[in-house]
């Protein structure tokens, strides 16, 4: 699996080198295994946020783009889609992206974190629970738009350096969602909208899942890309 993200993302076409960063000994021979870069970082931290900032401290790149490594179906376009907003526009310091919900169930599902925008695509707010809140059903009227987060991440190289320092705020404590420390201390994210559904595997029912559509794939048609 871990192979099958490091070759995926290194297609993507705004990344100039691609490095796996972790603290297990396993995973660290792993990815030599197979010819991957990879840095062994401290135990110690927190969520993978703190662990790309230590990284980020020996290199010198403008741009840390932080992947999850249980993500075998990442698409490369999703990456570069996050990218470009951050290059055009220099005063974001930090994006991500979302996905418009189709399954109902995903609304109200606690582990699938929403995100509302304002009109500028930047983020207002994260959270568990349903956002925005439908206060009145009508008939006949339209149900709100439901965006769930995709847990990809751009940020400018000091400000990730800078990011794990920040106080953890009352609101990234109660949803426990480390994004949230960005707004909490008035920082903006840029919110980009993908057609990429993101599908983490933490499970087994979930690695059976993505199994099932890497033989599909040999049929003749690979999901998001």
């Amino acid at each position: 699996m871990l192979q099958h993200v490091y070759e995926r993302v290194a297609k993507a076409r705004y990344l100039t080198s691609v490095i796996v960063a972790t603290d297990d000994q396993r995973i660290f021979d792993e990815a030599r295994g197979f010819g991957a870069p990879v840095r062994m970082t401290n135990s110690g931290h927190a969520s993978g946020t703190d662990r790309a900032a230590e990284v980020a401290s020996s290199d010198t790149a403008e741009w840390i783009v932080n992947v999850q490594g249980d993500e075998p179906l990442i698409d490369p376009g999703a990456i570069d889609t996050a990218i470009l907003p951050l290059l055009d526009e220099p005063s974001i310091a930090m994006g991500t992206l979302k996905k418009r919900i189709e399954d109902p169930n995903e609304v109200h599902d606690a582990n699938v974190v929403k995100v509302v925008t304002d009109r500028f695509e930047n983020a207002i707010y994260f959270s568990r629970a349903a956002i925005p809140f439908e206060r009145e059903r009508r008939n006949g009227k339209q149900e709100p738009v439901y965006f769930k987060h995709i847990g990809l991440y751009v940020y400018r190289r000091d400000f990730l350096l800078k990011y794990s320092e920040l106080p953890v705020g009352p609101l990234e404590k109660a949803e426990r969602l480390e994004q949230l420390r960005a707004l909490e201390n008035g920082h903006k994210i840029r919110v980009v909208e993908t057609e990429y559904e993101s599908i983490g595997v933490d499970t087994p029912e979930d690695l059976e899942k993505v199994n099932k559509l890497f033989d599909a794939s040999l049929a003749g048609v690979m999901p998001n890309g």
